[in-house]
Parts: structure tokens; sequence; C-alpha cells
């Protein structure tokens, strides 16, 4: 489903990414982690197309992703890739069932299509009484399952979070560990998580440990 090889990444003289090769398959969870600063989350966005390497080759489900621009890269992002971050990001002012319409717009679906997958994605989250709360009106916990299934609504092949359980409590943080693996179950998506929390990590599939832009162990 990916597969990086060399990737390199500097920002002035700050070397990030030291010729990083990695590969995850179709429905695998892998984990990323590594101290602050070890290169975690500029990998992450490496992959999933929001930053673009220094040097390297980059191929997402059989697509050379790295010769892909403008609009070709914008559409190829809609389709195959979800995120989901540590701070989930919704707009305040639509309502819980439009913030996760919104990608499905985005790709042209019609509106019946995009909210009838929206609201089975949000049942299918727990959140099936939530449908017209605005982010203010949620707990943390419910505003990150919105935030998943927005990055869902387009069926994407691959989900990459970052630190995505990092703001909640360790109650809710434990039911949005087992919620990732009920939706590679169920949808079968590649996700690749990069995370300090070690419960998650053991979790995946596999783990993967970064120093200094580089891996070191797994």
């Amino acid at each position: 489903m990916i597969q990086a090889k060399g990737i390199e990444k500097a920002f002035g003289s700050l070397k990030v990414l030291k010729g990083i090769d990695f590969s995850a398959e179709k429905s695998e969870v892998v984990s990323i982690m590594g101290a602050s600063g070890a290169g975690k989350s500029t990998l992450l966005q490496i992959l999933g197309t929001l930053s673009t390497p220094d040097a390297g080759s980059l191929v997402i489900d059989g697509i050379d992703a790295l010769q892909l621009k403008g609009k070709s890269m914008a559409e190829f992002r809609n389709r195959k890739i979800g995120f989901v971050f540590q701070f989930h990001h919704l707009l305040p002012e639509f309502t819980a069932l439009e913030n996760v319409m919104i990608p499905a717009f985005i790709a042209g679906r019609p509106k019946a299509e995009a909210e009838a997958a929206a609201k089975a994605l949000l049942t299918d989250l727990g959140l099936g009484e939530r449908f017209t709360h605005k982010p203010s009106e949620l707990s943390g916990g419910e505003q990150q399952r919105v935030a998943i299934a927005r990055a869902l609504i387009n069926n994407p092949s691959v989900l990459f979070a970052d630190e995505p359980s990092g703001n909640l409590d360790s109650k809710t943080k434990e039911e949005l560990h087992r919620l990732f693996f009920s939706l590679r179950d169920k949808y079968g998506q590649t996700i690749i998580i990069v995370t300090h929390d070690p419960d998650l990590a053991k979790m995946c599939d596999r783990s993967l440990y970064m120093v200094d832009g580089q891996f070191v162990s797994e």
C-alpha cells in the first residue's frame, strides 16, 4: 500500500530525515515512535503528501505520489488519504454531520449520498445522537471521533494519525485506541500512527522507532 525509499528532508542546515525507507501493507496498522524532534511528524506529512521530500520516492496504492501536482494531487489526497491530528480541527460553526460531509462535497459526491455516508459513519462511531451538535457541544473524545469519521468519509486507502489520543483522558484514550483496530477490521484501511503512547504502539501490527531522522529498531 505504501512504499517510500530514501526519504530525505532538511530545514535549512538541519537535516530532519536521513534517507528513510518505509513500507506498509494493505490493512496493516503501523505505529511510529520516538522522542520529540526525531522526525516522526515530518515523515508522516511526507507520507501523507502534505509535504515534499528533498529526495526519495513515494508510491501509494500503486501511484507515484511525488509526480502529482496541483489539482491532481488534491484529488488524489481527497480520495486516497485520511488524516487525524491531535487537535481535531473541526469547523466550529458547523454541526458534527456537516463537518464529516465536507470532504465528500469536495470530492463532488451528491448531497444525499454524502449525508447518508456521514450518518452511517457517525452511528458506527457511537455518535448517532450527535448529528446536529456543534463541536463546542461535544466532549474531547466525541470531537476526535467526528474527526475520524471525516477522515473516513471518502473511504481512503490510508489513514494517517498524528498523536490522535494525545489530548484525551486515559479512559477515552483507551476507547479511541480500540476504535482504530475495529475500523481497520471493518473498512480495511492501512493505518499509520505517530504516537508517544507505548500502549497504543503495542496494539499495532508493527512498531517502528525513530532517532535523529532514522529508524533504529522495530
